[in-house]
């Protein structure tokens, strides 16, 4: 289901239209996102992976060139970026897309995470409106998510099962 969650993904024009996108490796039983990281990689796209920082915690971007190099397991076992080994990226303005995780996922964009709030503070660090992605699986998706004043909706939901235009 992964696979064709991620194929869905690049066959959006956003995605194709995108130099730089932000993705992320996934946990637990998430969308296995290592199928859209690597196809990021094999389309010559900059990719950026988050690392938390965690005197911050705050999400701090990664240009990422090779995953088997790159990447090693980080807080709570999520592969991330290795420091030393790959560049830190403090101009945002640069991505064009991101690729969000979540928990849960509603059909107008509303998206659930696991309550850190780390991607709602990246999201507020970044004054440029890039395309937000969320990748689920489709009993990820329900009828209502709450939100609150801070959370932005994703403009594309992307299942096994459909894409979904959402209100963004």
């Amino acid at each position: 289901m992964s696979r064709v969650i991620a194929r869905r993904i690049t066959q959006l024009d956003a995605y194709r239209a995108a130099a730089t996108v932000l993705g992320y490796m996934n946990f637990g039983a998430e969308f296995a996102s290592e199928v859209f990281v690597q196809q990021a990689l094999l389309d010559n796209k900059q990719l950026l992976l988050p690392k938390v920082n965690r005197d911050t915690r705050q999400l701090e971007l990664y240009q990422v060139n090779n995953l088997a190099r790159d990447v090693a397991p980080g807080l709570w076992d999520i592969p991330e970026p290795r420091i030393g080994q790959c560049e830190k990226v403090d101009e945002l303005a640069s991505v064009d897309l991101i690729l969000l995780p979540g928990v849960a996922f509603s059909r107008d964009g509303a998206r659930l995470g696991y309550g850190g709030g780390f991607y709602d503070k990246l999201l507020e660090r970044i004054k440029h409106q890039p395309v937000l992605v969320a990748a689920a699986f489709a009993v990820q998706v329900v009828e209502y998510i709450p939100q609150e004043d801070t959370d932005r909706k994703v403009q594309w939901l992307i299942t096994e099962q459909e894409t979904i235009f959402c209100a963004g």
